[in-house]
This record gives C-alpha cells, sequence and structure tokens, in this order.
C-alpha cells in the first residue's frame, strides 16, 4: 500500500525546516511587532513574555530534526507543558504539529504505516489550528508552510495538492505581511521565502509564478546554492534534487 511518507526523506524534512524557518525568524520585524502583547496574553506564566516562544524552542527542534532523539523529546515536551496551560499559544501548537509530523516520517521509514497516518493526522491538524487561531503571525505561517513544503514532495500527487496550496498561501501570506519591510531583509531570509514560493508554484503547475519568483530569488537573494538552483530552472537546466540553502545556521 502507498502512503504519503513510502520515500519519506528526513534529511530533506529537516533541511526544509532548519533553512526556511530562517525567513520567519529574521522577518518577524513588523509582522510580529503589534501581536507580542496579545500573545503573552493568551501564553501560559511559563511562555516568554516576548512572544517569541520559537527562540526558546527551535535549537531543540532543529537538533531534533537533525537526528537527535533527545533533543526533540525535550522541544516536544516544552510545547506539551505550555500548550497544557495555554492551548491556544499558537507558537507552541505549530512547533508540537510541526514534530508531529516529522515523527510520522520516521513510523513511515521503520515500515509503520499506522502510526504514521495517524502521527501525520495530528500534525497536520494542529499546524491547522495554530494558523486558524494566529493566521497573521510570521512565526506561525512560516512553520506550517515549510513542513508542507518539504512533506508533499514525498506523497502522491493528489494527496499532495491541496497541502501544497496550504504551503504556497502561507508563503504568500508572509510575503504580504511583510511588503513594508521585505526591502530591509537580509538576502537569505528574502531568498528562502522567494525560493519556497518559487519552488511551490512550479509544483503546482504555476509556470508563470514560478518564473517570476525564481527571477527576483535571483536579484535579491544572497548567492546560495538555492539561487544557483532558480537560475538554473530559468535557464530550463534545473537538476532534479532541490539543495539545502547551504551551512548557513
Amino acid at each position: 500500500m502507498q502512503t504519503p511518507f513510502t520515500s519519506f526523506s528526513l534529511t530533506l524534512l529537516s533541511a526544509g525546516l532548519v533553512y526556511t524557518l530562517a525567513v520567519g525568524n529574521a522577518a518577524d520585524l513588523a509582522a510580529q511587532s503589534g501581536q507580542a502583547s496579545s500573545a503573552a496574553s493568551t501564553a501560559s506564566p511559563t511562555a516568554p513574555p516576548s512572544g517569541r516562544f520559537d527562540l526558546e524552542v527551535r535549537g531543540d527542534f532543529f537538533a531534533g530534526f537533525g537526528g537527535n532523539a533527545e533533543r526533540l523529546a525535550r522541544g516536544m515536551a516544552r510545547t506539551e507543558e505550555v500548550l497544557a496551560a495555554a492551548p491556544d499559544h499558537a507558537e507552541a501548537l505549530v512547533w508540537h504539529g510541526s514534530g508531529l509530523v516529522f515523527r510520522s516520517g520516521q513510523a513511515f521509514q521503520s515500515g509503520d504505516s499506522a502510526t504514521g497516518m495517524e502521527l501525520f493526522g495530528r500534525g497536520l491538524g494542529e499546524m491547522n489550528r495554530a494558523v486558524a487561531l494566529a493566521p497573521d503571525r510570521v512565526g506561525v505561517r512560516i512553520p506550517r508552510g515549510a513542513t508542507l513544503l518539504e512533506s508533499t514532495r514525498f506523497m502522491p500527487a493528489a494527496q499532495a495538492e491541496p497541502l501544497l496550496r496550504l504551503a504556497v498561501g502561507d508563503y504568500e501570506r508572509v510575503l504580504d505581511l511583510q511588503t513594508a519591510v521585505f526591502s530591509s531583509l537580509g538576502g537569505h531570509a528574502k531568498g528562502e521565502l522567494l525560493f519556497g514560493l518559487a519552488d511551490g508554484h512550479a509544483r503546482l503547475g504555476d509556470q508563470q509564478k514560478a518564473r517570476q519568483f525564481f527571477q527576483r530569488m535571483t536579484e535579491d537573494g544572497s548567492p546560495s546554492p538555492r539561487r544557483e538552483y532558480a537560475a538554473a530552472w530559468l535557464d530550463g537546466s534545473a537538476p532534479k534534487a532541490v539543495p539545502a540553502c547551504g551551512p548557513c545556521h
């Protein structure tokens, strides 16, 4: 039986999250500055008052996605602690959901399809609920978008398409939220957001939009394997494998 993650690659999912989440962390600037007070009002007493929950847990999650099970368990435990006190803490919810999706890939790789499907469904539900709670928070949109952008690479097309559209929608919303500050962002942050949009549209079959965003990436992104991929795509010679951005984190 074919499952969404029959060919799931932990390495690629890890790369997508580690590198693409940098967009949200680098670009929260205006998008989150006006939301810190509302985040604090819904957070538990143990959550950071600044609302930047990602700064507390991302190190553990990134290490976990890289293969450190102990660090992932610690990150998951921290999100569960916060959610037990504040079930509507959107950042904790989206990080926990991404962790469940990652664990679903591990289950599929081990041959446990039933557990993989259950974990993926729970993780997707948590990420969707997080976005419903905070639709205009960059630090919520990017984790869901990055997770789905990578995990859908290993799904049959019919299953992948609606999730890929969610991912592209997340990136598009982030770009809208960052309109006023986009020019002031670093080349890496700009490049990763634009690459996600270009790659997502290309996989959805919208070559015009893909070309638009790949072109913008070659102009605004920092030098990286992904910018080289964008230039190759525009020339019609892109390799099949999509590279990580590089060892920049």
